[in-house]
Order: C-alpha cells, then sequence, then structure tokens
C-alpha cells in the first residue's frame, strides 16, 4: 500500500503550520500582559524567552495539522476554539520536552540547547537553581497550556469540553512518562508494556487528543467515536515510535539521508544523535529487539553498553552490525509499515461518519513517512 500526497493536501499542511507560527509566536509576544509577572524579576521574563526559544525552533507541529484537518473530517468552515486549542496542544508539548530533556539528562532538543542544559551554561556550579528553574519553566507550560483554553474566544461548554481533553490527556501522559521509566527496569520488557508505554507517553497526546479536540470544536461529539480514533491514535503511535527507534540505531535511510522535501510531512522526528538510546540505557522497540535476537557474547555486549554514556562507537556498529545479521532491521521496519497500514485500514473505516476527502487524509498520513522506507 503506497499513500498518495497531492499538491493541495500538501499546501493546506503547510498553511496550517505557517499560520500557526505565527499565531504562536503573537501569544507569546503578548504572554506579558496575560498574566502578572514579578517586577523587577529577572528569572521571570529568562524564563518566558526560554520556553520561546524551544517552542518556536522547531518541530513539524503534527498536532497542529490533526487538529485542524480533525475539523474538517466535519465542516470546512472556520470554527472557534481552534486556534487556542491548538496554542494549547502545543503549551502541552513545550511542557513535556522540558521535563523529558530533565529526565533523560539531555543537552539538546530542536537543534539547540535543552532548557535544562541552557539553565546548567547560566549557572555553573549551581545544579540545583538549574534543576530547579527547569522544572519550573515545564511546569509553567503546563499551567500556561490550560489558561490558554480558559480565555478562548468560543462557548463557555466548548471551552470546557477541550479543556476536559486536555487535563486528562496531561495526566495520562505523566502516567506514560512514569511507565517508561518503568520499561527501562525490565531485562526484556514485553512488547505488548512497550506498546502501552507508546500509547500512554506520546499516542495519546499527539494524536487522539488533537482528533478529540478538532471534532469537538467542529460541533461534533466525539464520544461515540472514541473507541475507533483511540485505535487510530495507538496505531499510528507504535509506528511513529517504532520509527524513531529504528532511526535511533540504524540512522537515516532512504530520503532522510537526503534533503528534505519543499512541504515536509508532519511526522514526529529524531532529536538525539543515533545510538542515544543505548548510550542512556533506553529498553526503546529496537533495542529490545536486539536483545531478543542475540545470546551469548553479542547479548552480553548489548548489555554492557546500555546505559554507558562514554559508549565508543566502534561498539555501537558493532552492536549494528549483530542487528544486521540477525535481521532486526528489516523486523523492525516490517512491523513499522504494518502497524502504519492498520492505521491506514481504521481510517479508512470512518468513511460512513465523516467528510470522505477528510477521512482520505487520515487515511493516507501513518503511509507517507513509512513509503520513504522502501
Amino acid at each position: 500500500m503506497h499513500a498518495t500526497v497531492n499538491a493541495a493536501t500538501l499546501e493546506r499542511v503547510f498553511g496550517h503550520r505557517t499560520r500557526f507560527d505565527a499565531r504562536f509566536g503573537q501569544y507569546f509576544d503578548s504572554l506579558a500582559g496575560r498574566f502578572d509577572l514579578p517586577v523587577p524579576s529577572r528569572y521571570v521574563p529568562r524564563c518566558l524567552e526560554l520556553l520561546r526559544e524551544l517552542s518556536m525552533r522547531g518541530g513539524k507541529r503534527l498536532r497542529v495539522v490533526l487538529l485542524y484537518e480533525a475539523a474538517r473530517l466535519v465542516t470546512t468552515e472556520e470554527v472557534p476554539g481552534l486556534a487556542e486549542a491548538a496554542l494549547s496542544i502545543e503549551l502541552l508539548q513545550t511542557h513535556g520536552l522540558v521535563h523529558d530533556d530533565i529526565i533523560d539528562d539531555a543537552p539538546l532538543r530542536r537543534g539547540g540547547p535543552s532548557t535544562y542544559y541552557a539553565y546548567r551554561s547560566e549557572f555553573p556550579g549551581h545544579g540545583a537553581t538549574a534543576l530547579g528553574l527547569a522544572v519550573l519553566a515545564g511546569d509553567l507550560a503546563g499551567f500556561l497550556s490550560t489558561q490558554v483554553l480558559l480565555e478562548a474566544e468560543a462557548p463557555v461548554e466548548l471551552r470546557q469540553a477541550l479543556l476536559g481533553v486536555q487535563t486528562r490527556t496531561a495526566a495520562e501522559t505523566v502516567a506514560g512518562q512514569i511507565a517508561d521509566l518503568e520499561r527501562d527496569a525490565h531485562a526484556l520488557p514485553d512488547e505488548e508494556f512497550l506498546h502501552t508505554v507508546t500509547d500512554f507517553k506520546s499516542a495519546r497526546y499527539s494524536v487522539l487528543a488533537p482528533l478529540t479536540m478538532g471534532l469537538l470544536a467542529a460541533g461534533e461529539d466525539p464520544a461515540p467515536h472514541r473507541a475507533r480514533l483511540h485505535r487510530y491514535a495507538r496505531l499510528v503511535g507504535i509506528s511513529e515510535q517504532m520509527r524513531d527507534d529504528y532511526l535511533d540505531l540504524f540512522g537515516p535511510f532512504g530520503e532522510d539521508a537526503g534533503a528534505a522535501p519543499a512541504v515536509a510531512v508532519p511526522v514526529t522526528g529524531v532529536d538525539k544523535s543515533t545510538g542515544a538510546d543505548i548510550r542512556s540505557g533506553r529498553r526503546t522497540y529496537a533495542v529490545r529487539a536486539v536483545l531478543a535476537a542475540t545470546t551469548g557474547a553479542d547479548a552480553a555486549l548489548v548489555e554492557a553498553a546500555l546505559g554507558d554514556p562514554r559508549c565508543p562507537e566502534a561498539t555501537l556498529e558493532r552492536i549494528r552490525e549483530i542487528a544486521r545479521a540477525a535481521g532486526v532491521d528489516g523486523l523492525l521496519r516490517a512491523e513499522i509499515r504494518r502497524h502504519a497500514e492498520a492505521a491506514a485500514a481504521e481510517a479508512a473505516s470512518w468513511e460512513p461518519y465523516w467528510r470522505a476527502e477528510a477521512v482520505e487524509f487520515f487515511r493516507s498520513l501513518p503511509m507517507w513517512n513509512v513509503d520513504r522506507m522502501a
């Protein structure tokens, strides 16, 4: 199965992202007037500056695109609340990125310093201060993500419904982060456990929440459709997380190794350098597949490398060789495609409920990036 992406769809996707980025910049410009800032504090303005830098300097805005396209399942008219919902979703994303980088002790994010490491460089020798400021920066982004919904120019019932989705999603995402740490405590985590972690940690807020909020804003009750929306979100999330994990172990492939297309498809990307998961001791889909396929000295080599931040590139390359010899790369690519195709089939089943042209977007989405792996 190969997805076809027409020029009109790509132009529309690009438009969603361009308009949102402009709106996001305006939002940060107006923040000083949205709530009282402690004057003459220097730390609070710097915190807002770092949040803006992280929020604006990257990301494919997958959640924003899904939000607007979900509304198109119902109507092509402009509907109230979408712009604020988009801001809320991306502020929650910023919150998650800040805290995720603290948990992972990650120096880089989206081509620049993580918020945590920016503070570490500004407060050398004062690790507790840097850590505290980074935690609070993430908290602030999270609280702002709810405030923006309360201030939306939309009926109060819609504001409350959107806020209900957002707060539930935030709680589920935190639960997913906790389970993510638990995953690495297992020598060989069960694959279903990995699916559950992916579902809670990323699929629900990256796919399910935008779909639900877009339908709500367009006047559709998403409750009767939650099961089908969740199936789709979970399958897309698993496919994309597997792809992320594949890239971290094996590196770019196909078009990913060259120049990006003029209009990039809005899928999740990889901020980490290749091999970061092994150096961090993360038992991802790819790492689990290698461990499941190896024994003896090969398995011991992988276990010794896991969690070693100074693991040499030569060792990582040897692990890649072991993985390829065991067919792990092909297995992962087949699983990535299988889950994407299942997601596409799930979206195709939506035709009795929503606009066919909009349904086609969601049917094509899971396959866009997978087809670049061929």
